[in-house]
């Protein structure tokens, strides 16, 4: 199903949905995929109220939901104003793409698509940006997903295993090297009672009292998740060995602040001849009906059998 429906002041709206989930992906800006939901349900994305509707903004808007954008993080090309009206098409009653207008500024086009599955909550999001200019130009694409408030994030750690002790006990010299990767921005503080880091999740709990915090990770687990008023997003996406990932060799980063909590895959770092293009892929899953999560033993029993099952 596809229809135009208008959406918290804009008119123009793409609704794709296949009777069990569905997502809002706005035209009159973006794109921005606005609202992912259950039909009739909670959206899963935060929206900023003073910020919908609007269109032709001079400078950039947070506004919510799920943008795309480039890294590395820098004050133009990265806040490039999204603000203008956005061209679609779809080939596919379950398959949209959405086009905004080229930055010509910086010579690059962007161009997101979303697929989803016949049934069950499966979207699969692909990001694609295209070097239109006529110089080399070095970008990763970054996709932020802008959460509800008051929600809870899961990330699950790399697999933990003993110290050899003796040299005579390890099987090779891996099992004395390091197989997870921190990354730290400047006003990230431990002693934030926002992170639980456990054995095998760090949990971040979105707080209406406290600013910003962000930390970023390699990631190899394959998924992290959000839980909130009994929904609980998941965010899939691969992790290639040996790739170039912008801020220190992170794939994924989380920030939170007191509006909301942002969870973000970020493609590898490339140079773009003119013509090339890079993508990042990442897929998404919605599920309702979830108790609260609060410990590493909720996350074994309600969330595990949910996502791999």
């Amino acid at each position: 199903m596809i229809e135009i429906v208008p959406y918290r002041g804009w008119t123009n709206n793409v609704l794709l949905g296949n009777g069990e989930v569905e997502l809002v992906v706005t035209l009159d800006v973006g794109p921005r995929v606005i609202a992912f939901r259950q039909p009739g349900g909670f959206n899963v994305m935060k929206n900023y109220d003073s910020m919908m509707g609007g269109t032709g903004e001079a400078e950039w808007q947070i506004r919510g939901g799920h943008r795309f954008w480039l890294a590395p993080e820098d004050l133009t090309r990265t806040y490039f104003p999204d603000n203008r009206p956005v061209r679609w098409h779809s080939e596919h009653p379950l398959i949209a793409t959405f086009t905004p207008p080229p930055e010509t500024e910086y010579g690059v086009q962007k161009e997101m698509t979303l697929e989803l599955a016949p049934t069950g909550s499966d979207v699969l999001v692909t990001l694609k940006v295209t070097n239109i200019g006529t110089a080399p130009t070095e970008l990763a694409p970054w996709g932020p997903t802008v959460m509800a408030p008051g929600g809870v994030e899961i990330i699950p750690l790399p697999a933990k295993f003993d110290h050899p002790g003796h040299p005579s006990r390890a099987k090779s010299p891996a099992d004395y090297a390091p197989n997870q990767e921190l990354i730290l921005w400047p006003y990230f503080d431990f002693s934030d009672s926002r992170w639980s880091f456990g054995k095998n999740y760090i949990f971040l709990r979105q707080d209406a009292a406290k600013g910003p915090t962000k930390i970023g990770l390699a990631h190899r687990g394959g998924w992290v998740a959000y839980a909130n008023q009994g929904t609980l997003f998941v965010k899939r996406f691969d992790y290639r060995e040996g790739g170039n990932y912008p801020d220190l060799g992170t794939r994924y980063q989380t920030f939170s602040n007191e509006d909301m909590l942002e969870m973000e895959t970020v493609g590898e770092l490339v140079t773009l001849a003119p013509g090339q293009s890079a993508e990042l892929v990442e897929r998404w899953q919605l599920f309702g009906n979830v108790p609260a999560v609060n410990t590493e033993a909720d996350v074994e029993r309600e969330i595990l059998p949910r996502i791999e099952g």
